[in-house]
């Protein structure tokens, strides 16, 4: 019961978070200056804005095993690309330190899950 209880929070708040990148489409002067700052291109965060909320209802649905790895995989990049993007621009540690916060996260959403949530031998295709 505790690991159900530990994997549907971590869950929950990597969806709210990753859900929160509908953000990303708004065009808000804020979102738009911090991807300019970084040197990312504006496109980029149209990409991000549809995936990243797209990763969180995946995470979130029952099944579909194949595309919760690919969910996991991808937050696990652009949670790592963005740690690393603002530490290296020199954002303070109230900017860089939600990035780890995330990915830890996510870390414990994926160790936690339950076997119906996992890719097996007996369903490759996440079917």
């Amino acid at each position: 019961m505790a690991r159900k209880i530990v994997y549907w929070g971590s869950t929950g708040l990597v969806g709210l978070a990753l859900l929160g990148s509908l953000s990303y489409l708004t065009g808000n002067p804020e979102v738009v200056s911090g991807f300019a700052k970084a040197g990312y291109p504006q496109h980029l965060r149209i990409v991000l804005g549809f995936a990243k909320p797209a990763a969180a209802i995946v995470l979130l649905l029952p099944g579909l095993s194949v595309l919760k790895e690919w969910a996991y995989a991808g937050a696990t990049f652009a949670w790592t690309m963005a740690f690393i993007s603002a530490y290296a621009s020199g954002d303070g540690p109230r900017v860089w330190s939600l990035p780890p916060v995330l990915l830890t996260l996510l870390i414990v959403s994926y160790m936690t899950r339950p076997a119906s949530r996992r890719l097996t031998a007996t369903s490759p295709y996440g079917l």
